[in-house]
């Protein structure tokens, strides 16, 4: 499966396969965005969040978008860590491709962003798939952030993972 999963920038050719993981509700119930019911939103989603987004990619399954991979580097002080996230259409969960886009990744990351040392990953702890992919991927668990984030009108637990640049799989 290695070279059959593959990262890209978006494009907005890719508003329709963008659209069957952003208007799936299983996908957008982790997500502080809600399910998508219209591709004019999303298209307006992508032209102002996703293309000028510092690092978005397309996760791509034999070149297909299957669903998006993301990091967003802190600033100032604090531009030594960045945030990771992803979302993957739901017909491809448990099939190991969102471990290799993490994977795909962290080999990169740390060169794109000449301070970067540290790649963090807020996951809910409700989510245990997720959880899932950061740990086969190499990450660590700090620990658990009480009443940290208010997900659709309830307050949630979030689980906090890490990734070193020293660890071994850079």
């Amino acid at each position: 499966m290695n070279s059959e999963v593959t990262l890209r920038p978006f494009d907005l050719a890719d508003l329709d396969d963008f659209y069957v993981w952003a208007s799936d509700d299983r996908v957008s119930a982790w997500c502080g965005w809600d399910t998508y019911t219209s591709k004019e939103d999303l298209l307006n989603y992508m032209k102002s969040h996703v293309l000028p987004h510092p690092w978005m990619r397309a996760i791509c399954y034999h070149g297909r978008p299957i669903g998006s991979i993301f990091v967003t580097p802190y600033k100032g002080n604090d531009r030594c860590r960045c945030e990771l996230g992803y979302h993957l259409a739901s017909q491809y969960w448990g099939k190991g491709i969102t471990t290799k886009a993490v994977k795909l990744v962290l080999g990169t990351v740390f060169r794109d962003f000449e301070d970067l040392e540290r790649v963090e990953a807020l996951v809910d702890v409700d989510n245990v798939g997720s959880q899932k992919v950061l740990e086969k991927s190499g990450f660590s668990k700090d620990g658990v952030l009480r009443r940290f984030w208010i997900l659709k009108g309830k307050v949630k637990d979030m689980v906090l993972y890490s990734f070193i640049s020293t660890d071994p799989l850079v």
